[in-house]
């Protein structure tokens, strides 16, 4: 769950034009922030007690201190005091109805409660709001798929992925996605995390076990596919105690994605090291270049699918974001923006993107 930090805390208060001009903090503004820290404070010690009736002081200063609201409703929240909660949530609803975050919350305590259709609701206002927020549409593939509307949920699963690669190894582990086990869509995703853990190295049955959270036969049934599909290739190796599947990456997926490996040395045991090869280097430079004339030609469609190979993680995607990451989290917001606003994103911005991809492109090819 994401928390609620980087909010303009003091009240704006207006003052006569004839005095300084701007905005004055007050001696009451201090004090309410003062004591709205102290709270979250005790939040972090999983005091929530004490944490709401220090959030009741500053409150006291200012009723309209959404901070100290939305805070409290946590609080509650954490307490399994539901219905509290949603009081508060509401209440900091009515002072700023157009905060995703509060929705987003809103939205937890319905899944609580097992209201799957309200829960739903509350993400869809969030994501109306930002849809460029990672968890709540994580929150959102979670809630569509307990209410049985599976394809949505993969769908809005992947989207979560698109903004935060992370919550792929995320939802293999999580039993909201029970239902979707048998989806096409969550398979390719539980590849996805198993191709990525083979990559670091983890490249035992039993480590990718460990790593992933996966049982035995999940892990099993997804490499046979991926060596169906020529990704990689499946070895017995005898250890200590038993026999054991050890798998390789195809030739071919390791110059698309590379491989990496720890350093020997002691001091950087855990260090690890992204390899590069001549012909991932040429595929990606070729991509940018297209993409970098797709949008000087405003094709949208084709700007699209050539920013969905630089994001896959099956083809480069893991490559640029452990080596490029603020560059990764660019080529996501173009992604999500063009696909929202289309032809109208890319008209306003055609020059922007073609000139990022070259840049990009003069990087990775140093």
């Amino acid at each position: 769950m994401e928390k609620i930090f980087g909010r303009k805390l003091f009240s704006e208060k207006v003052i006569d034009s004839s005095q300084s001009g701007g905005y004055r903090i007050t001696e009451d503004d201090i004090k309410k922030v003062n004591l709205y820290r102290k709270g979250v404070t005790k939040m972090s010690e999983e005091k929530f007690e004490e944490a709401i009736k220090t959030f009741d002081l500053a409150l006291r200063i200012d009723p309209n201190f959404v901070d100290a609201i939305i805070k409290k409703g946590y609080s509650h929240f954490n307490l399994n005091q539901y219905n509290l909660a949603l009081t508060f949530y509401d209440q900091a609803l009515e002072i700023n109805i157009n905060d995703p975050e509060i929705w987003n919350l809103k939205g937890l305590v319905y899944y609580k409660n097992k209201n799957y259709d309200k829960a739903i609701i509350c993400c869809e206002k969030a994501i109306d709001l930002n849809s460029n927020i990672a968890m709540t549409w994580y929150n959102y593939a979670c809630y569509l798929t307990l209410n049985n509307r599976l394809s949505e949920g993969m769908e809005a699963l992947k989207k979560s992925i698109e903004l935060d690669i992370s919550n792929a190894k995320k939802a293999v582990k999580d039993r909201d996605f029970i239902n979707a086990r048998m989806e096409e869509d969550y398979k390719r995703i539980i590849e996805v995390v198993i191709l990525e853990s083979i990559r670091q190295g983890n490249d035992y049955l039993g480590k990718i076990i460990w790593v992933t959270g996966l049982n035995r036969e999940e892990i099993q049934d997804a490499t046979t596919r991926l060596a169906n599909k020529g990704l990689l290739y499946k070895n017995i190796k005898r250890t200590f105690t038993r026999y054991d599947e050890q798998y390789e990456l195809s030739n071919e997926l390791i110059n698309k994605v590379g491989i990496e490996k720890r350093t020997s040395s002691k001091a950087y045991e855990n260090k690890k090291e992204t390899y590069f090869s001549t012909q991932q280097i040429k595929d990606i430079s070729k991509i940018l270049n297209e993409a970098c004339d797709y949008a000087e030609r405003n094709d949208v469609n084709l700007l699209l699918n050539s920013i969905d190979k630089l994001l896959n993680p099956i083809l480069h995607g893991t490559l640029i974001l452990d080596n490029y990451f603020e560059e990764h989290r660019e080529l996501r917001l173009y992604n999500s923006r063009l696909k929202e606003k289309g032809q109208e994103y890319l008209n306003l911005h055609k020059e922007e993107i073609s000139r990022f991809m070259l840049e990009l492109d003069k990087k990775i090819r140093g």
